[in-house]
């Protein structure tokens, strides 16, 4: 499956230039079963980062523009009630989808951001004391933007916590810019953008990135990473178990794309700020130091020591 993978990442690469770090954490989330939060400015590509996965894996696409009049139901779906037979239908949301992308999330409100919970954890809704489970894969790729705050919601740590990893696209680098102005002169290359794994295939490698071999001393390791970012003074409270597991499983992820049989430290370490950092709750004084999770996190890895014996016994 690795070649698969390899060519997934090359097609949405031939859209998203020059951010093959961001694209590889992306499809580690996918395959991880995990979801991913992008927060940058407008125009770097949060978007079409989505809708080019979604076209490479062949998939069901549906995007929500949050705002705030923006319903719960208007996510999930709605039941429609018929008096003739007496009975209810309840009408599918856009969230019964492969790829959802939920743009600028926090201009939802918290009610209408608290309908995706379940839906990310569970992977099913609940209408009418009836569950319907989402169709799978099942990836959520919501977005927002740092710098206009005014009318926003910011998500509560709950919802944060939800997210796989956080990532921000970053600007792209001066030659790969040069590549997407002579690219789209004509038209956008998202158009003729063609699959190269099937859902189907997505799947199969999301069961085989849970069958990777973990050495217990890696758990160890995680746990101990996840452990010290809650005894830092400027945490008020350090990451979660969910985060130790979405760590451990980001990794066993990584490892598949990598085409290894384990999870090394250094799969760990890749991966640590971007699972870990969006889930430290930082004491007020922090900001005023410069300090963010992520910084947190690196000090936690500069600190703690990387096991030796990682590798399945012969």
């Amino acid at each position: 499956m690795a070649t698969g993978i390899d060519r997934l990442i090359a097609n949405v690469e031939s859209i998203i230039r020059g951010k093959r770090r961001v694209v590889e954490n992306v499809v580690v989330a996918l395959l991880a079963r995990g979801h991913v939060l992008l927060e940058d400015v407008p125009g770097v590509g949060k978007t079409m980062l989505a809708r080019a996965l979604a076209r490479s894996i062949d998939g069901d696409y549906r995007r929500i523009q949050c705002t705030p009049d923006l319903l719960p139901a208007d996510i999930t779906g709605v039941s429609i009630y018929h008096p003739e037979d007496k009975r209810f239908e309840f009408r599918r949301g856009p969230v019964f989808a492969n790829v959802l992308l939920v743009d600028e999330i926090n201009r939802a409100t918290p009610r209408t951001q608290s309908a995706l919970l379940e839906c990310m954890e569970e992977r099913q809704v609940t209408a009418e004391g009836v569950s319907y489970g989402l169709d799978d894969p099942f990836f959520l790729l919501a977005t927002q933007n740092p710098i206009e705050l005014a009318g926003t919601f910011p998500l509560p740590e709950a919802q944060l916590d939800r997210f796989l990893v956080k990532l921000e696209m970053g600007y792209p680098p001066d030659e790969a810019e040069v590549e997407i102005l002579l690219a789209q002169k004509e038209r956008h290359p998202i158009e003729g953008l063609e699959p190269v794994v099937s859902c189907v295939e997505i799947v199969e490698a999301q069961a085989q990135a849970r069958q990777v071999f973990v050495h217990a001393s890696i758990a160890g390791y995680v746990q101990r990473l996840t452990a010290a970012t809650r005894g830092f003074e400027l945490a008020a409270y350090g990451a979660s178990p969910r985060g130790a597991i979405a760590l451990l499983h980001a990794a066993q992820a990584l490892a598949v794309l990598s085409g290894e049989s384990h999870v090394s430290p250094d799969h760990v370490k890749r991966l640590a700020a971007d699972v870990l950092g969006h889930r430290i709750v930082l004491q007020p004084r922090a900001r005023a130091q410069g300090v963010d999770g992520r910084s947190l996190v690196r000090r936690a890895l500069e600190e703690t020591a990387v096991p030796v014996e990682v590798a399945p016994p012969s």
